[in-house]
């Protein structure tokens, strides 16, 4: 059996286009056994996220550190945000989460304010000093309506 250049040529391509596409799996996928894991997750629980999407940015003193990966309810009716930090930033067990907003009426985001503790947050655990989003019209009405006092 005969293999004509072209045919050649085409396997090598092919194959040279498998391991491409395999090598760039492994880079932006996290492979733990591979790569070793770039980020961990740890949780927070909130009465009020109003405006926090999937994806939003999660900063500590205004540097994106990490994102928002899943927004939940629990049993008690709080809501509960799963965010992905990166494995090199640690979160102190005194730290406070809050739901901020950029600009006056921009996207939501949440905000970490280290504490000095010693001890860290072990990925999974579940912060529970959080300060919730802050319900902007319902402050216009009773400023409107002269509740304020």
């Amino acid at each position: 059996m005969r293999h004509s250049r072209l045919d050649i040529f085409v396997g090598l391509f092919l194959v040279c286009g498998f391991i491409a596409f395999g090598w760039l799996a492994f880079r932006l996928g996290e492979v733990p056994f591979l790569t070793g894991v770039k980020t961990y997750e740890i949780r927070a629980e909130f009465s009020n996220i109003s405006g926090v999407k999937a994806g939003a940015e999660v900063q500590i003193s205004g540097v994106n550190i990490g994102s928002v990966k899943e927004l939940t309810l629990n049993k008690d009716g709080l809501a509960v945000v799963t965010m992905q930090l990166d494995k090199d930033v640690n979160v102190p067990v005194d730290s406070i989460a809050s739901v901020k907003s950029q600009g006056i009426i921009g996207d939501k985001y949440i905000q970490i304010t280290l504490g000095g503790d010693e001890e860290m947050y072990k990925p999974g655990e579940i912060i529970l000093d959080t300060e919730s989003a802050i319900d902007i019209e319902s402050l216009i009405s009773k400023f409107a309506f002269g509740q304020v006092k």
